[in-house]
Formats: C-alpha cells, sequence, structure tokens
C-alpha cells in the first residue's frame, strides 16, 4: 500500500471511530448529527471551491485547489462513513471501472 493509500485508510479508521465513539468537541461528530442533509450540503460548498481554485493561476493557485481539494475529499469520505462505506469499497468500483473507456462504462448503466 502506497503513502496516499495508507493516509487515506488512516483518515477513513479515524471517520470510523468517530462513528461510533462521537466525542462531543469534533467536527466530524458535528456533521454526523446533521446527517445527510449538513454533510451534503458541506460536500456542495467544497466542490465549489474546487472549482474556483482551479481557476487561480499559478504555484499559489495550485496549492489551494490541493487544500480545497483535500477538504473536498475529506467531506466525501465522511458521507461515505455516515453510510457505513469504507473508502476500500471505493477502491474496488475504480478498480472494476480500471481498463474500460469511461463512456462505455456509463453508456452500460444506461442499458
Amino acid at each position: 500500500m502506497n503513502t496516499a493509500t495508507q493516509v487515506l485508510h488512516q483518515l477513513m479508521s479515524v471517520i470510523e471511530d468517530r462513528r461510533q465513539n462521537p466525542p462531543e468537541k469534533s467536527y466530524t461528530t458535528k456533521l454526523f448529527n446533521g446527517g445527510n442533509e449538513l454533510i451534503g450540503k458541506k460536500i456542495m460548498e467544497e466542490a465549489e471551491e474546487v472549482v474556483e481554485a482551479a481557476d487561480e493561476p499559478g504555484q499559489a493557485g495550485r496549492e489551494h485547489l490541493v487544500y480545497e481539494a483535500a477538504d473536498l475529499l475529506y467531506h466525501l469520505m465522511v458521507l461515505l462513513g455516515h453510510h457505513e462505506i469504507h473508502i476500500r469499497e471505493i477502491e474496488a468500483e475504480l478498480g472494476r471501472r480500471f481498463g474500460v473507456s469511461g463512456l462505455d462504462e456509463k453508456a452500460s448503466r444506461n442499458s
């Protein structure tokens, strides 16, 4: 497992622990308590910030995009954790699609 994968798995473990043992003073706990509505709102907000950061020029824009992408990924992982879906399931789904044209994969869903 590479370092990036390890970080995502470690983060997922923390998110799962917050779901099972919610500390009072935890942002993740607050998100879980808000359910799909709050987590979804945060995902939409973060996605908008990712798109805005993508338009920023230079190294500062690149760094801002990385920062916002990390926020978006965290909130998406909280939503997955809320539904008791581990990041391994997302990895498996992406692995299933690997080597398949995105257009072909999308067409197979419409059949």
